[in-house]
């Protein structure tokens, strides 16, 4: 998401940055710069408006002007601007409420409604604990009750049935029962979608609110639908009393237009961002850490966060542990640490997270891509234990039989062998305290994986 407008606007920040000077007329020629990526990002006109209004008031005054270092200041107020346009701070879903605490989701038919509850579903198992049940009041499509129960089972929480016999309101209140009964925590409500906004689909929305009064109501909307994501998030909005937005689909969303438009015209805090199928596709929305992301300074946080808990820290320290004692890192190890970034979101999603990666050439981000660490893992898979362990076994003919098992081309796993002891070479180095050396080292390596070498 953002990758347009974050290049242009990484651009226009590389200017502003070394300036020891700023007048009215190049901040405004900036800000021009700025309205047009916007524009170009569809973004909505108000929304447009509003924060180049806001960031020229404070621009030109004395905040910036009066700056030591003018173009430093005036990143700021931007990155300060984008903030404040998108929320402020990540707004936590509000689950103080006698158990069940019930969440009800609405949303348009295709937004990804149904995926969105099983993995809201997930992350309240996982990271907050909760005991979860989902129910399905979507009455017009047995095959979405049929999906969630299949979802339900897959993040592993308790399913309430129900089927197209019933009404949605009695399927809410069978659901509340059962909930109740089992002493869950948190009761996720699906609900029918159509392809448009129609006065039948909000009259059910709202009777179903009526009679189970949710705690949360978040609206769940496709990002990919640009300026119209807003627009629909307006409608929900006015019709129900909605307490936040959940944004999918933005792994599709080149433009970004929806996360900056949604708050400013609904008045509802977006929550969550999905990004990916994936059952763990789904993270809490931090507008300050994104304003940093659009404008190329990085997301350091939710790449810390991401490591804490998608990399097998045991895994992490039996390596570590190894290297100190100096002995010698394996093609074992090296396809450990391969599969962990593979789990990490692969070299894209890291590198998105990086300072200064946002102004990177798009022909240069699409040479960052998972399919050559995914061939650089069946390469050591077709190899035998023991040829993982002592990779000094792997002469010609080995190298042949490998390429042949693994389907690739023997010029591959010479690469791969290369790269494994430019890797071996670093954590010698590790071992033995030598960081300088390390650093060269992993250039090297980053280098081989496709990735940027500095």
């Amino acid at each position: 998401m953002f990758e347009s407008l974050s290049q242009r606007l990484s651009s226009t920040v590389d200017r502003l940055r070394g300036r020891g000077r700023l007048t009215e007329a190049n901040i405004r020629e900036s800000l021009r710069e700025v309205r047009i990526a916007l524009l170009e990002a569809d973004v909505a006109l108000p929304v447009v408006q509003a924060l180049i209004q806001r960031v020229q008031v404070r621009a030109v005054g004395q905040e910036v002007l009066k700056s030591l270092t003018p173009g430093q200041a005036l990143i700021k107020v931007v990155r300060d601007e984008l903030t404040t346009l998108m929320g402020s701070v990540n707004t936590d879903l509000n689950l103080a409420a006698a158990p069940p605490a019930i969440v009800l989701m609405a949303g348009l038919q295709g937004a990804g409604k149904t995926t969105t509850v099983a993995k809201l579903a997930r992350f309240l198992r996982e990271r907050r604990k909760k005991k979860v049940m989902v129910v399905s009041c979507d009455i017009y499509r047995p095959a979405a009750i049929e999906q969630l129960r299949t979802l339900a089972e897959q993040v592993e929480v308790m399913f309430h049935p129900s089927s197209s016999a019933q009404s949605a309101v009695e399927i809410a209140a069978a659901a509340l029962d059962a909930a109740k009964r089992n002493f869950v925590d948190v009761l996720l409500v699906d609900t029918a979608g159509r392809l448009h906004v129609d006065e039948a689909m909000m009259t059910e929305i709202k009777a179903l609110h009526a009679a189970l009064d949710p705690v949360e109501t978040l609206f769940v909307v496709d990002s990919m639908t640009g300026q119209d994501a807003a627009v629909t998030a307006k409608a929900f909005a006015e019709a129900l009393p909605l307490t936040g937005v959940v944004l999918t689909k933005t792994d599709g969303d080149a433009r970004g237009g929806a996360a900056l438009s949604v708050r400013y015209i609904t008045g509802r805090p977006i929550k969550f961002v999905g990004a990916g199928e994936k059952s763990d596709a789904l993270e809490p929305f931090h507008p300050d850490r994104l304003a940093q992301r659009i404008l190329g300074m990085g997301d350091v946080l939710s790449l810390v966060e991401e490591v804490e808990r998608k990399v097998d820290q045991e895994k992490v320290q039996k390596l570590a542990e190894k290297v100190i004692k100096g002995k010698r890192f394996d093609l074992e190890d090296m396809k450990v640490q391969l599969e962990q970034m593979v789990n990490m979101g692969g070299m894209a999603s890291l590198i998105d997270k990086l300072p200064g990666m946002g102004g990177m050439s798009e022909q240069v981000k699409s040479k960052v891509n998972d399919k050559q660490i995914h061939h650089m893992i069946a390469i050591i898979n077709s190899m035998t234990r023991k040829e993982r362990r002592h990779p000094d076994l792997l002469k010609g003919s080995r190298r042949a039989r490998i390429a042949r098992g693994s389907g690739q081309q023997p010029a591959d796993v010479n690469r791969l062998l290369k790269q494994y002891q430019q890797m071996e070479k670093m954590m010698s180095k590790l071992g033995s305290g030598g960081l300088k050396g390390m650093m060269r080292q992993m250039k090297g390596a980053m280098r081989g994986l496709g990735g940027p070498a500095g």
